[in-house]
């Protein structure tokens, strides 16, 4: 019998069996441990499973399809991640949560971008001693020390489950840096995306070659000059910011490089370790502790990192590339990745060292020419081994109650790796698109065989769901959003180049934003914000007149066309004020730009820079996304339980656990279980239709 077929068959007795379990054991009373696995795979795509499954190539995940247990998966508003996982949380839309876009502004500050879910506000009390400002967090002072702070809003589901007593596991769970507490002590939590690095940043490698003879910083990285003499170079790694100092500066640490005069090889000398790699070969995680300099009466402060190193060349230009420096999981000092805190040691003691930031694949790398595809494809698949070692290690741990384990892989390789059309890439060959877009298929049966491992381990006892928040497609186009609010009248003046970086209200001469002039601007991959007066800093909108200018701008969007086939760029435009409730709608976008897939913001318009152009080609490595019309990006919902809800949604999904565990819903959870068939309809005196 063929293998595929087999196992599909095995499978489904699994999901008969489960069935059977369920339907005997739903009040919870027959003395058996309720069990429910989650598994994440962000940005697994409905219609790329769909194809694969009638092709017989996911047969653990046809097999559930076939007992009644997949649907497409209604995303969030805006279809990003941040966005989604945070709704997943909480069970509710973004009105409720908070989380709007990866980026947010600040109307007080009239533009002001940062992070949307987690911000570090900075120390401004202390005890100042010569160069040095300490803070006294204990009373009578109770000064507040720089910390970073969560910003997503809401209740997360497992606050209720942590009520009830029920064990959690929950391992690299995006919109949740730091990690929420456990006020039972019920939860052990490890963060994932938003989780920063050793720098406070989400992800920045250094780079070291004899090529570079400016040193600059970039997006997501460092380049830095290396300079051989008679075969050996000193060099600095980059560490955390001193933040006890008066004007805070930056620690680093030196290292030694000594590459062979002929063979391709190199040591490196990093404090007490030495490190031998040959061309084309990465290191093992190696520790490196960054010193802060204190008062003469207090001992120096020592913050651990790991990172790893990567020989990319030796001759003729020497090139090297070390990760982002990690926080240290088994010794993360006061960075606090997990609850509880000493849950990462615990990982660690048996792991070993690992990857900690929520960023781990490094796509910036690929971006600005420091890797090739190869390279960032061999260093993504090092992440999804490292994932996979921690998802054992959750297997192993778990016995009862409630695990989520997460996978970054399908998504950011899917940003990098995607492209299923005949389309001209934005850089590959027709034929090197087509060879990398298969490995994306690859990676959906290895994420196929894990489903059928855990039905296998699982199936007979346990509750399992895997889904996604959000699909994916191709990143033909970019819109400058900025662009053409600026060309039609919306920001001024009209040779205005930039949104950032002005004092002054009025900076006409220096091609800034004049904010006195300006009715509405962009911000982020999907927002759109009237510069309403009482609300904006400089905001010059009445509110009388909001609605007749969000009518305008809709349809002037939704009639744009793209002049390279005249094909529409926006498929949705959507009023927050009416997709949206809770307390927070106040300080969304008050449109939400959903475009067409193939096309995407641009990358200049996220932070408020305008080109000459509005519509260009994407010119990036980072050819995939799925930041449009929601409609246009559904994820997808598995299950070894049939899914009776006609159109779930991710907000479905915290309810749906919840219920499992015969736990109410909040009234802020709009959703209901994915398990549950549609309520009946009923008339207006109460009779059934």
């Amino acid at each position: 019998m063929n293998r595929g077929k087999a196992t599909a068959i095995s499978v489904c007795a699994c999901v008969a069996i489960s069935l059977a379990f369920t339907l005997t054991s739903c009040d919870g009373k027959d003395g058996v441990s309720k069990k429910v696995i989650v598994i994440g795979m962000d940005g697994l795509d409905a219609l790329l499973c769909e194809r694969l499954m009638d092709r017989g190539e996911l047969p653990h995940l046809d097999a559930l399809r076939q007992a009644g247990g997949y649907k497409p998966l209604a995303t969030t508003i805006p279809p990003q991640s941040p966005v989604a996982w945070a709704s997943f949380i909480t069970g509710a839309n973004p009105g409720v949560h908070g989380i709007f876009d990866f980026i947010h502004r600040n109307p007080a500050r009239q533009y002001a971008p940062y992070y949307s879910a987690a911000e570090t506000v900075g120390s401004e009390d202390g005890w100042e001693v010569g160069d040095h400002k300490i803070p006294l967090t204990f009373w009578p002072f109770s000064h507040h020390p720089t910390q970073t702070l969560l910003r997503r809003e809401g209740t997360p589901f497992w606050d209720y489950l942590d009520e009830a007593g029920v064990p959690m596991w929950i391992y690299d769970i995006p919109a949740n840096y730091p990690p929420s507490p456990s006020k039972h002590g019920h939860m052990c939590c490890l963060s994932g995306m938003g989780t920063p690095d050793l720098l406070g940043t989400y992800g920045t490698y250094q780079y070291f070659a004899e090529d570079v003879f400016v040193p600059k910083e970039e997006g997501g990285g460092m380049r830095k000059s290396l300079l051989f003499r008679h075969n050996e170079a000193a060099a600095t790694l980059v560490g955390p910011r001193n933040s006890y100092l008066k004007t805070p500066a930056d620690t680093e640490v030196s290292f030694t490089v000594y590459r062979h005069p002929t063979n391709a090889t190199a040591r490196i000398d990093l404090q007490d370790q030495t490190v031998v790699l040959k061309e084309g070969e990465w290191s093992e995680w190696c520790k490196v502790s960054f010193e802060m300099e204190m008062p003469a009466f207090l001992p120096n402060k020592d913050v651990r990192g790991i990172c790893r190193f990567y020989l990319q060349e030796v001759h003729p230009t020497f090139r090297l590339y070390v990760t982002p420096i990690n926080i240290d999981p088994s010794d993360p000092g006061d960075q606090k990745v997990t609850e509880p805190a000493d849950f990462i040691t615990d990982i660690s003691e048996r792991l070993g060292l690992f990857y900690t930031t929520g960023f781990q694949e490094d796509h910036k790398a690929l971006s600005n020419g420091i890797f090739a595809d190869s390279e960032f494809a061999h260093q993504a698949d090092y992440v999804l081994t490292e994932r996979m070692n921690l998802l054992q290690f959750a297997i192993e741990k778990y016995d009862e109650g409630f695990l989520f384990f997460y996978f970054s892989s399908t998504d950011v390789q899917a940003h990098m790796f995607w492209w299923d059309s005949q389309d001209e890439h934005p850089l590959r060959s027709s034929g090197e698109a087509s060879r990398y877009h298969r490995s994306i298929v690859d990676l959906y049966k290895r994420m196929d065989d894990l489903v059928g491992e855990l039905l296998q381990r699982f199936g007979e006892e346990a509750t399992i769901m895997v889904m996604s928040d959000h699909g994916f497609c191709n990143f033909r186009r970019q819109f400058n959003l900025n662009t053409w609010l600026r060309d039609n009248g919306y920001i001024q003046p009209p040779e205005c180049r930039k949104l950032t970086g002005c004092r002054r209200r009025f900076h006409d001469r220096c091609h800034h934003v004049n904010w006195s002039r300006t009715t509405a601007y962009g911000l982020g991959l999907n927002g759109l914000y009237v510069n309403l007066e009482g609300r904006e800093r400089d905001g010059i909108v009445a509110p009388e007149e909001r609605d007749a200018l969000l009518n305008e701008l809709s349809e002037k969007l939704l009639a744009i066309r793209d002049p390279l086939d005249g094909q529409p760029v926006i498929a949705r435009v959507y009023r927050t004020d009416e997709v949206y409730w809770g307390p927070f709608v106040a300080m969304a976008p008050d449109l939400i730009v959903g475009y067409h897939r193939g096309y995407r913001a641009s990358w200049a318009t996220t932070l408020g820079d305008m080109t000459d152009k509005v519509i260009s080609n994407n010119n990036s490595a980072w050819s995939a996304d799925h930041c449009i019309a929601a409609e246009e990006v559904p994820g997808v919902i598995f299950s070894n339980r049939p899914i009776l809800h006609p159109e779930p949604s991710l907000i479905d999904l915290a309810p749906t656990i919840l219920g499992e565990f015969g736990v109410s819903p909040p009234e802020t959870m709009s959703g209901r279980s994915v398990f549950d068939p549609a309520p009946v309809a009923m008339t207006w005196n109460g009779d059934r239709e």
